[in-house]
């Protein structure tokens, strides 16, 4: 059984743009046109990856003004409360923040919310508690953006708030003495897709500046490319500048913290990349608080102490583990209520009251995986509903629930990735309008993969220096994607499936004379006869054992030749 994925060979370059850079190799060129670079001008910088990419902090909307009040507080002794989020990007931001702030003379505490408790942003009975202990200016990270009631009463409270975010800005933008987001609309920011730690970072380079110092970048950056990459946020711009330096300086690094979660993850120094951040550091960070508490990873990130370290990481193991057994757990529970009664539907909706709160949003993460619908897993509760929702390029999810917005108590995120809360008794309603807003959008849109590729090159062209050359396109994520190629009239020699239940097929492939061994993760459900000739979509790779290297093929997908 092959897949029905759709391949898309993206357009060739210009030759006018080919003849702009003639001292650059065709592919690099290509490859650097198909992420979106048409100005020669700007490859240089690109490759780099250095400060050029930067912008300047104090063209973000109302830095003045947070600095202005930050600066009053920081010489008039006044308590700053630094109010962070519960994800991996929340806890490198409060970090960052809050060790800047100490470095200037402030007086600082933190607040962390408790993400199945409080949920996402300010909330009024913190604020009550801010006030009773005597704090006086709020600084948010990664948050806030959708808290105008919390800001109102803040107000009323005397309490001054400086919000940091990058989520998407709603109509009714807070009334807080500074909003400091990319995003909004009135925005002359060069990059508008910072992650929440590079607006707390750009706000503390300002403050810096106006005190007449400089961040010390290398550690700095070391959280900032974590929380970036954590976030999935586009590797593209200054987060390009953020994630190549910051990944240099997390090999490196000197928090014993980052250092006990390397050691932890089985992670050498040489493996650190945004993929092992991505898929190794970033889930056992979120961790903390889908199982436990944030503070376990803010601990973690700040301690000084090697035993702390040691303890905290293995901490964040065993809760790491316990989340991938309720993932898989309530995945199935998730997948089997969709194989029910949802096939076919253009956005799904699964609900139960067992599903944990820290959990939704990777099963919801998978069903739009393997369903390419917008999914949306809701922890039902007999007065109150918590919904995480992931989407697809086709649907944006934070637009459409935002024509639900007189539904919520709270809601907020990206057109990917969104969150909300509700009454109960509010949750057929919003069934029936959100299934009839993507029924309106998805109609007629095909919902199958679509494998972008880069270009069609055979596997034997990167045993030269192609492949070196590909990576000066490294660090790879969102926005800047792994390089993808296409190989037309390949003859499989063998194949066989590999991993517990077989799901990952091993092959070994022959073009021309060159033989390839070659991995399908995932893909074990399709069936490949020996003989036969394929075209493979593909990613070459090194591949290292006992101190040696070579070169494999990893397969995307795959389709019999017509040739």
């Amino acid at each position: 059984m092959l897949t029905n994925n759709r391949w898309k060979l993206l357009p060739a370059c210009p030759d006018s743009l080919l003849r702009g850079v003639a001292a650059l190799p065709s592919l690099l060129v290509q490859l650097l046109y198909n992420r979106g670079l048409t100005d020669p001008r700007l490859f240089e910088a690109f490759l780099a990856g250095d400060n050029r990419l930067s912008c300047d902090p104090f063209s973000l909307p109302d830095m003045h003004q947070a600095v202005s009040r930050i600066f009053r507080a920081l010489l008039g002794g006044e308590k700053i409360l630094v109010f962070g989020d519960f994800d991996a990007d929340g806890m490198t931001a409060t970090v960052v923040l809050v060790e800047g702030l100490q470095a200037l003379g402030g007086d600082v505490t933190v607040y962390l919310p408790h993400r199945s408790e409080e949920g996402h942003g300010l909330n009024l009975s913190a604020l009550e508690g801010f006030k009773q202990a005597g704090i006086s200016l709020v600084v948010t990270v990664d948050c806030g953006i959708t808290s105008a009631p919390e800001v109102e009463r803040a107000l009323q409270l005397g309490v001054d708030v400086v919000i940091t975010d990058h989520h998407t800005v709603p109509a009714n933008m807070p009334r807080a003495c500074a909003v400091i987001n990319p995003k909004r609309s009135d925005s002359c920011y060069g990059y508008p897709h910072l992650a929440g730690v590079g607006v707390a970072f750009k706000l503390l380079e300002a403050l810096y500046s106006g005190a007449g110092r400089a961040v010390e970048p290398a550690d700095a950056l070391c959280l900032v490319s974590l929380g970036t990459i954590a976030d999935m946020s586009p590797l593209t711009g200054e987060n390009r500048f953020f994630v190549k330096r910051g990944l240099e300086s997390l090999v490196a690094t000197k928090r014993l913290g980052i250092a006990a979660l390397l050691k932890s993850a089985g992670l050498v120094s040489e493996e650190v990349s945004s993929r092992s951040v991505a898929w190794e550091l970033a889930p056992r960070l979120n961790a903390a608080s889908r199982i436990e508490h944030a503070r376990i990873g803010y601990n973690l990130l700040r301690t000084r102490s090697v035993e702390e370290a040691e303890h905290l990481a293995c901490l964040l193991e065993e809760v790491n583990r316990e989340r991938r057994t309720l993932l898989d757990v309530h995945w199935n529970r998730a997948r089997e209520k969709v194989l029910e009664n949802q096939l076919g539907q253009p956005i799904l909706l699964v609900c139960d009251p067992s599903f944990p709160a820290g959990i939704c949003g990777l099963v919801a993460s998978r069903l739009t995986d393997e369903f390419r619908r917008p999914a949306i897993v809701l922890q039902t509760g007999e007065e109150s509903t918590r919904g995480s929702c992931r989407s697809i390029p086709e649907f944006d999810i934070i637009a459409a629930l935002d024509q639900c917005s007189d539904l919520f108590t709270q809601f907020g995120g990206h057109p990917a990735a969104a969150g909300f809360s509700m009454p109960t008794g509010y949750l057929d309603q919003l069934k029936r309008r959100l299934l009839s807003q993507a029924e309106h959008e998805l109609s007629g849109v095909e919902l199958s993969r679509i494998i972008k590729i880069d270009a069609e090159v055979e596997p034997t062209a990167f045993l030269g220096d192609a492949f070196k050359m590909t990576q000066q396109l490294a660090p790879f994520g969102q926005g800047n994607p792994l390089p993808v190629f296409l190989a037309k009239d390949v003859e499989v020699l063998e194949s066989r499936l590999v991993g517990n239940g077989g799901h990952h097929l091993k092959m070994k492939l022959r073009t021309g004379k060159t033989l390839w061994q070659a991995i399908g993760f995932d893909l074990g459900g399709q069936s490949v006869v020996t003989g036969r000739r394929v075209d493979v979509v593909y990613n070459p790779q090194l591949n290292r054992w006992n101190g040696k290297e070579s070169m494999e093929l990893n397969i995307i997908d795959f389709r019999l030749s017509l040739s």
